[in-house]
């Protein structure tokens, strides 16, 4: 019996159909296609073998066998593996021997890296994948370094494959798949030359020699997957049978010699046609293929071996194939051994199960049962004597180790004294003969053998010199390409995210349209018949109810509330309003997902850039532009501390005294802390974690400033400090700066009389940048002031967005009320066709009480309120102010004395006007 390239026993010239046949699995059957392929499809590998031509050259396999590192517990064995590599899969599949069908396993190389350090031995390298560490080793170095860099060249072109990723998504994907790959050869070049291909040890000629021997016939045998060896030996076992039986020559097809080219590939495809239908044909097509592939290949093989073997060579082999084949049988016979083992255990359970079964009455099978639980019994008590003879047998051992670690100790003991006592007699011959050796003889053997050791020890360094050059250019070289792939995948997956976020801005879009035509449907359900109002309340509540849902999951928003504790949605009491909020959030959520990579990336890396904070243009356009979140704390402390010298101990002082003493301002912080942010979660109840650190901050600054103690509007500035800078002591320095360094003084005493001069000014500013507007407010008799006046005396809080009223803040705080002048002008330009569409002053004012609400896009006003409505210089505020301030203390002064005069003249017809009362009810009675 003879296997191998002269007894044809060629594994994958076999049967594919029996392959497909006898392993169903899409995994198996996928490894066994491959393996197929890396013989059968394998040209110019090696030596000059060619097979039958083909209309496309197919790419060269990577095959060959290597070791593998097998750990099973505290036991570490080498065992040889027929590896191949799979590129549809990008998988390293692995067999026992290269004439196995199924895989024992496979290694996934897309997202593995490769690894080889010298002190694992010479050809030992490592892939590690992100479950678990291959460690494989070559014949020797040279195959090492080939495998790797042919494993590092595949992996490049299966993460770079065009399929794997959408067309147009990088401009690295986009790029031919052979200019990148040949892109990358020379680039690797630069860090390791290219190893020559091993063909003694890779490709066709090394599955055509028989597998590497192991210490032991078991050894190689996979236990982890009993099954797969199982059907890998049967199919060996039936290929030898098939084709020792025709005629007892494997290269006699009498059927094909004639005319082994006759069949092409379109007589195969009859051929294969006609045993669809017909089982019995199947054999014969195998047997085609297998006569077309052994004329073509297998005979030039066989004939190119014996022109090149020496007759001694070819002894040699059979003798290796012999001891191949004879280890092989002594496998196979201690397999079929377990398995006659395993046979008589389930014929004996058979047996019993019969009886039971064919007994006739139930005491019968009662008996058995009985003797089966007797039996049962028997076992048990065998079990427990051999368990305490174990038990026995292991003290016994563990004394027997006791007394032998003893007598090892007293060897090395007595050894010790031994080598101690032969140093002395060496030390004491060395010196014998010294003394009677001539001293320059002496001084030359000495010499001479240290130079030996030396040199000895130079070539030792030279080998780890070399050995660790190879794996510095080898890890260069893997770092090189990891580095490249993970830049790959991080462009790819950035244009993924980018063509993600434009989807899920245009998907807001069209539902933000969806929600606008519902609410102009409900405006207009009085006016419909009733089926027709039915149907948009039907879909009015269905909006109501889905959307929340796609609100917080499909448009992936991680919260209802954002970073600082405020609501994304809008909770609107008004059941028509519900709509409003809907829309107003699908249409933020689209505009952060556009603004997103275009403007906040870029914004974000400019402000990653910045140091040190100093005064400066640059600076200010980049606050005008909104502090990220994670700068925003540094910020606002660097602004608070430049205008505000911090007094040590003063906050704790203030505290105390407010402790100590009750502050007549005390009673309306209470009424106004649940009223403080309720759209914020950290102020929305009584109980809320910041509540106390409020009252604590307007405590403080009421004590801190007695002029003005406590004036409704300074609980939200306080709140808006306190979300921003978290301590509460900053919170109450960021008040004490806004109340006292940027709003005019008394903008928050008794009279407000600079709040309402600002109301006048800002009304001017109005009627020269937005003329139309004016006009327009003049002819319904509208009064801007009452929307404006809360604008300015809480810098916006409650009235904006959260997204938008911390911009407006970052700039606020750092350039002062100017900014509140330059938004509020913004915010109407914004929304001036709207308004000037709407002529009912009843409905105006309505739209006026929540439009600041309907402001989704930041950027747009930002660019009205720094750009559009320029030039604003802030001279002109100054005189603006100082002359409405003239004007409307001229007009106090004249209301004191129009009240001073009434209430004189009051005083004086005071008595007779009591005494005609009294007169009167006097004619009464």
């Amino acid at each position: 019996m003879k296997k191998g390239p002269e007894s044809g026993t060629w594994p994958l010239a076999g049967v594919p159909g029996k392959l497909a046949e006898s392993n169903p699995d899409n995994s198996r059957s996928g490894g066994a296609s491959a393996k197929e392929k890396a013989v059968l499809s394998s040209p110019g590998e090696a030596e000059n073998v060619q097979l039958k031509p083909s209309r496309e050259t197919p790419r060269k396999k990577l095959c060959g066998y290597l070791n593998k590192l097998g750990i099973k517990g505290p036991i570490k064995t080498w065992k040889s593996r027929w590896f191949i590599y799979d590129e549809n899969k990008c998988h390293l599949l692995y067999y026992r021997t290269a004439q196995d069908v199924n895989p024992l396993g496979s290694i996934d190389l897309s997202s593995a890296s490769f690894d080889c350090k010298v002190e694992n031995g010479e050809g030992v390298f490592e892939i590690r994948t992100p479950s678990r560490v291959f460690t494989l080793k070559a014949i020797s170095k040279q195959a090492m370094m080939y495998w790797l860099q042919q494993l590092q060249v595949r992996r490049w072109e299966f993460c770079n494959a065009p399929s794997r990723f959408p067309v147009g998504s990088s401009q690295l994907v986009n790029e031919p798949l052979a200019d990148r790959t040949s892109r990358y050869v020379v680039d690797s070049e630069a860090f390791m030359p290219p190893v020559k291909t091993p063909t003694e040890v890779v490709g066709l000629k090394a599955a055509s020699l028989p597998a590497p021997q192991t210490s032991t016939a078991l050894q190689n045998i996979s236990l982890k997957h009993p099954w797969t060896e199982i059907q890998n030996t049967v199919y060996n076992i039936c290929v030898s049978k098939q084709l020792r039986g025709n005629n007892g020559n494997i290269f006699n097809f009498s059927e094909f010699q004639e005319n082994p080219e006759s069949l092409d590939e379109e007589q195969e495809a009859e051929v294969e046609a006609g045993c669809a239908g017909d089982g019995r044909l199947e054999s014969r097509m195998n047997w085609v293929r297998k006569a077309k592939w052994m004329n073509s290949g297998f005979l030039g093989l066989a004939e190119e071996l014996s022109r090149e073997r020496s007759s001694m060579d070819k002894v040699s082999v059979l003798q290796q194939q012999i001891l191949t084949l004879t280890e092989e049988v002594k496998s196979q016979k201690e397999l079929v051994k377990l398995l006659h083992k395993a046979l008589e255990a389930a014929q004996q359970e058979k047996r019993v199960s019969s009886m039971y079964l064919t007994a006739a009455e139930d005491k019968d099978r009662l008996e058995l049962v009985r003797h089966k639980v007797r039996q049962i019994a028997d076992l048990t008590s065998r079990l427990e004597a051999l368990e305490k003879e174990k038990k026995e047998l292991e003290q016994m051992l563990a004394l027997r180790d006791s007394h032998i670690q003893e007598l090892k100790e007293h060897v090395q003991h007595l050894m010790e004294k031994n080598h101690a006592k032969q140093e002395v007699i060496m030390a004491l011959t060395e010196q014998m003969a010294r003394e009677l050796s001539d001293p320059l003889q002496e001084a030359n053997t000495i010499t001479a053998e240290t130079l030996y050791k030396q040199q000895e020890e130079i070539e030792h360094l030279k080998d780890d010199i070399d050995a660790y050059k190879t794996q510095n250019q080898f890890l260069n070289s893997e770092i090189h390409q990891v580095t490249r792939l993970w830049t790959s995948a991080a462009e790819n997956e950035k244009a993924l995210l980018m063509k993600c976020a434009c989807l899920q801005a245009r998907n807001c879009q069209m539902e933000s349209k969806y929600l606008t035509v519902l609410r102009k449907l409900q405006e207009t359900v009085p006016g419909l018949p009733s089926s027709d109002a039915e149907l948009v309340r039907n879909l009015i509540q269905e909006a109501l109810q889905e959307l929340a849902f796609e609100l917080t999951s499909a448009l992936c928003l991680s919260s209802e509330y954002d970073e600082y504790g405020f609501m994304t949605v809008p909770d609107y009491e008004v059941e028509d309003w519900k709509l409003l909020a809907k829309i107003q959030a699908l249409e933020i959520k689209s505009n952060n997902l556009r603004s997103q990579e275009v403007v906040e990336k870029p914004l974000r890396d400019r402000w990653n850039g910045v140091g040190e904070l100093s005064p400066s243009a640059e600076l200010k356009g980049l606050i005008r532009s909104g502090i990220p979140v994670e700068h925003r704390q540094r910020v606002w402390r660097w602004i608070v501390s430049r205008h505000c010298s911090r007094l040590p101990d003063h906050y704790q002082r203030l505290l105390r005294q407010s402790k100590s003493t009750e502050h007549p301002a005390c009673r309306q912080i209470e009424l106004d802390l649940p009223r403080t942010l309720t759209n914020n979660k950290y102020f929305s109840s009584p109980t809320s974690q910041l509540i106390p650190k409020l009252r604590r901050v307007l405590l403080a600054f009421s004590w801190h400033n007695p002029a003005i103690g406590y004036c409704q509007g300074l609980n939200r500035l306080a709140a808006v400090a306190l979300l921003v800078l978290e301590d509460e002591e900053s919170a109450f320095w960021c008040l004490v700066h806004i109340v006292e360094n940027l709003m005019p003084a008394d903008y928050y005493s008794d009279t407000l009389i600079t709040s309402q001069v600002d109301q006048r000014v800002f009304k001017d500013f109005l009627a020269e940048k937005l003329p139309r507007l004016t006009a327009h407010f003049e002819q319904h008799q509208i009064d801007v002031s009452l929307i404006t006046f809360n604008w300015f005396l809480v810098a916006f809080v409650d009235s904006l967005v959260s997204d938008i009223l911390l911009r407006v803040w970052d700039a606020f705080l750092y350039e002062g009320t100017k900014v509140i002048f330059r938004y509020a002008l913004a915010i109407f330009k914004y929304n001036e066709e709207e308004i000037l569409r709407i002529h009912d002053n009843v409905e105006i004012y309505q739209y006026l009480r929540f439009f600041t609400r309907m402001i989704v896009d930041g950027r747009k006003l930002m660019n009205i309120a720094f750009n559009e409505l320029n030039p604003f210089p802030m001279k002109l505020l100054r005189n603006r102010r100082t002359m409405h301030r003239e004007e409307l203390e001229t007009e106090l002064c004249e209301l004191e004395q129009i009240k001073a005069a009434y209430v004189k003249e009051r005083a004086e017809q005071g008595p007779q006007d009591l005494q005609d009362a009294v007169s009167e009810e006097e004619e009464e009675i």
